[in-house]
């Protein structure tokens, strides 16, 4: 059979139908029902780790309304004919996502979430016709379907439509809630305070919860995901035989995300074994419990990129699905400082934090020990140590896609926050030749910026560019000019001048004069100024970095530069 990737593919029953590449997790339902007592379990992963997709799965395999046995044949779960036998297509499902139901307001997010429930309705609106179902609840089913109900009504509509359900099929029901979290991640966000919905979402999704969960005749069981675990008693008060299972549990940790062998099995079912260090240099280093898994989002994107092209460049896809604003919440902090952390993370090194897995979204933002458990919680760290236990624990960054993100957050963020006075005076300084000047403006812009790459010399190029765009002035970066490229060039086409900028990563603090000045020797002998004819003034200048230090030197030279 053909390699197929279903890039995006979360519905099951679609996935399988197309014969789509499958990495088999079904295992997970026996080990859910069979060895645990859950009435309530509740899984919290990063985003794009295949919740959805599970929860498809689940849905497909329990619901008596479908016929499923050949879209898991051949895999792992048919393996259990007992198991099967009981629960395949046995029970009545109810399945609803909250994934949509966000929004800047709180009346188009409670909106979209009313559309949420009406849709599953509409799903089974077949049901309301039966005999068997109170004919009150049929009429509020009607009114949730057409969104018409009351409040009250949508916060017990999970209820009313499982007594529905059981009236039906004589049977308790299964209740399905993937992405429960996200109306409460939204309305938890807040430019300013008029635009904070946090208590009136958590009130009717605690209503919904409360009547759904908590002592509730027609229920089975319940599975819930997240990326959140949310502290019980805002939301899961008085649930019955509540469990949950974060990144941090070693149970169940090996059904979310690919493990190395499975990737090893996909790149040999794909014909490319020989970009298996590729996959786990940028995907791989995710520690979920005492499991090592790669995020599968990002493995199988790239897999249907390298179907296409075999010499296709890895990417980051996962940054695409959010706006990673939870890294901005740490820098932006002025009551500590993660400055140094971030820089240990960024050079590939670890930080040793407090971490608590039972968060409430109003008191995220509460401590920084709590925001470290946010970002570990969500993907952008990971432990360390798969064998670590405790509320202590060393974190990383886990691989080159996550890495990428903490830099453009860095930029951005100095982008937008330093110092307006310093650049300007920092571009008048080099307009001027003033190099004394010019030295202390960078050494203060670096020494509250975040650098990365262990001070690389690409760290401090980047840095010069971050400093120059958005200025006013056409910026150039490593373009052909002579017989070389200057680092920078920066030109003022309106008063006919430009700065060229060659830059020296030094390896001691001694060394900066001398890296200035092979810099600007550079200059000279690539005639970078060449092509630069009509400009009336020139500015040359070498710069060398040590650690959070600079050292600027001007080219001092009478004789038009064009000319040398």
């Amino acid at each position: 059979m053909a390699f197929k990737v279903g890039v995006g593919k979360s519905d099951f029953e679609v996935l399988r139908r197309s014969n789509d590449y499958y990495v088999d997790k079904t295992d997970i339902m026996y080990e859910l029902v069979e060895e645990t007592d859950n009435q309530v379990t509740l899984f919290t992963r990063p985003r794009r780790f295949g919740k959805t997709l599970m929860m498809s799965m689940l849905a497909n395999f329990f619901s008596i309304r479908k016929e499923s046995r050949d879209i898991f044949e051949g895999l792992k779960i048919t393996e259990h004919t007992v198991f099967c036998e009981k629960w395949m297509n046995q029970y009545p499902v109810l399945f609803i996502s909250f994934k949509d139901a966000e929004a800047d307001v709180f009346e188009v997010a409670y909106d979209k979430l009313k559309n949420s429930i009406a849709d599953v309705c509409k799903s089974i609106s077949d049901i309301a016709e039966e005999e068997t179902v109170n004919r009150a609840d049929a009429q509020i089913f009607e009114r949730l379907m057409f969104n018409q109900a009351s409040d009250a009504e949508v916060q017990a509509s999970f209820k009313t439509i499982m007594r529905m359900m059981h009236a039906v099929y004589g049977k308790k029901v299964i209740l399905l809630i993937d992405e429960y979290d996200v109306p409460l991640a939204r309305a938890s966000e807040k430019d300013s305070e008029t635009n904070r919905y946090y208590e009136e979402m958590l009130a009717v999704i605690r209503g919904i919860m409360s009547t759904a969960l908590k002592d509730n005749e027609f229920l089975a069981f319940s599975v819930i995901t997240g990326c959140l675990r949310i502290a019980k008693e805002s939301i899961f008060t008085g649930t019955n035989n509540f469990a949950s299972y974060s990144v941090l549990d070693e149970d169940f940790s090996g059904y979310f995300g690919f493990s190395e062998e499975e990737v090893e099995e996909i790149l040999t079912a794909a014909d490319r074994k020989d970009k298996a260090d590729i996959v786990k240099e940028w995907y791989d280093g995710y520690v979920f419990g005492d499991s090592c898994v790669y995020c599968p989002w990002d493995v199988m994107n790239y897999m249907s990129a390298l179907k296409k092209r075999k010499d296709a460049r890895p990417k980051n896809y996962w940054k695409f699905t959010s706006h990673n604003g939870v890294l901005l919440s740490f820098v932006e902090r002025t009551e500590f400082d993660v400055t140094e952390k971030f820089e240990a993370l960024l050079n590939g090194k670890t930080v040793t934090q407090s971490i608590s897995d039972e968060l409430t979204y109003e008191t995220l933002h509460g401590s920084e020990d709590h925001l470290w458990s946010v970002l570990l919680m969500t993907g952008y760290i990971t432990k360390a140590d798969p064998d670590e236990t405790g509320d202590t624990v060393s974190l990383k960054i886990p691989n080159r896609e996550i890495a990428t993100i903490f830099e453009d957050t860095v930029v951005a963020y100095f982008k937008d926050t330093a110092d307006k006075s310093k650049l300007s005076n920092l571009i008048n300084a080099l307009w001027e030749g003033d190099e004394e000047e010019a030295s202390r403006l960078i050494s203060d812009l670096l020494w509250y910026t975040i650098s990365y790459h262990d001070y690389h010399e690409d760290y401090y190029h980047a840095f010069l560019v971050g400093i120059f765009v958005e200025r006013g002035y056409h910026v150039e970066s490593n373009k052909e000019k002579g017989l070389g490229r200057p680092d920078i060039l920066l030109k003022d086409k309106r008063n006919r001048r430009a700065v060229m900028i060659e830059a020296k990563r030094s390896k001691r603090e001694s060394d900066l004069d001398r890296d200035c000045d092979e810099a600007i020797g550079q200059i000279v002998k690539a005639r970078y100024a060449e092509g630069l004819y009509g400009y009336t003034q020139i500015c040359c200048y070498g710069i060398a970095f040590f650690q959070k230090q600079a050292k600027v030197k001007r080219l001092h030279n009478a004789q038009p530069l064009s000319q040398i």
